[in-house]
């Protein structure tokens, strides 16, 4: 798998197809294989047409391990997102985020709107600005000596899922200490690129999909039926809304 340096940090990442470049960027202790390969959307988008671009943030997958929650603000962990376009020399691109990585492509549609063609936000809505989703209970079960001593039924979640991937806990931990910070209504309603909101019906991490799209200048919301945070991911609703909007974005 390629990689390149941002810095001191090593990103991994994939470079797939040909065709207008949409970057893929993936949720907080997901990888960009277990949020965007495995579900399919690399090669459904490629056989749209499309150039698809997908990174490990940095903290997971195959990319850089750090330790400190400083090191993973949102700004800091976007930066990674438009040094890898530039490592491509790609100037301009749709950018698709999910959860985490939403909140990352919606700081970027606010501070580097040349860079982005479109930005889809999945699996966030109101929380961007309201907060909710994983907190300290997460981080504290990623760091607990083991999945037996953790009782708080999100935290076990979390562990368990991080053991199934085998990711680095403590990295994890550090980074969703890190990139908690949220968005003012204000700086989300001054992002000024074509955006899509997509979240499950049933997504109960999110927030509201259409209170974040009513505060985004123009933006269109994507329901996706009977979907939760998790299992919205890799759903059909989701993946024609997304071909569709990008069909049709100026």
């Amino acid at each position: 798998m390629p990689s390149f340096d941002n810095g001191a940090v090593e990103i991994a990442y994939l470079d797939e197809g040909e065709g207008e470049p949409i970057f893929l960027v993936h949720g907080f202790a997901s990888t960009k294989n277990v949020n965007w390969v495995y579900p399919t959307w690399v090669s459904d988008l490629r056989k749209n047409g499309r150039r698809v671009i997908a990174l490990d943030n940095r903290g997971h997958g195959e990319s850089a391990k750090l330790y400190d929650a400083a090191e993973y603000s949102i700004p800091m962990m976007a930066s990674d997102v438009v040094a890898l376009m530039d490592h491509l020399d790609i100037p301009r691109a749709d950018i698709m985020g999910y959860s985490l990585g939403a909140r990352m492509t919606a700081w970027l549609g606010l501070t580097k709107p040349e860079r982005l063609r479109s930005a889809i936000l999945g699996g966030i809505g109101m929380a961007m600005i309201d907060g909710g989703g994983p907190g300290e209970n997460v981080a504290a079960a990623l760091e607990a000596p083991s999945l037996e001593e953790v009782n708080d039924p999100v935290g076990r979640t979390f562990r368990a899922f991080a053991e199934q991937t085998r990711s680095d806990r403590r990295a994890l931990a550090a980074c969703l200490r890190g990139s908690r910070g949220l968005m003012s209504r204000e700086q989300v309603a001054g992002i000024d690129v074509p955006v899509l909101v997509a979240v499950g019906t049933s997504d109960e991490v999110a927030g509201s999909a259409h209170g974040l799209g009513e505060l985004i200048p123009g933006a269109q919301v994507l329901d996706i039926p009977g979907r939760d945070h998790m299992r919205a991911v890799g759903d059909k609703v989701y993946k024609s809304g997304v071909v569709d909007f990008l069909s049709r974005r100026p």
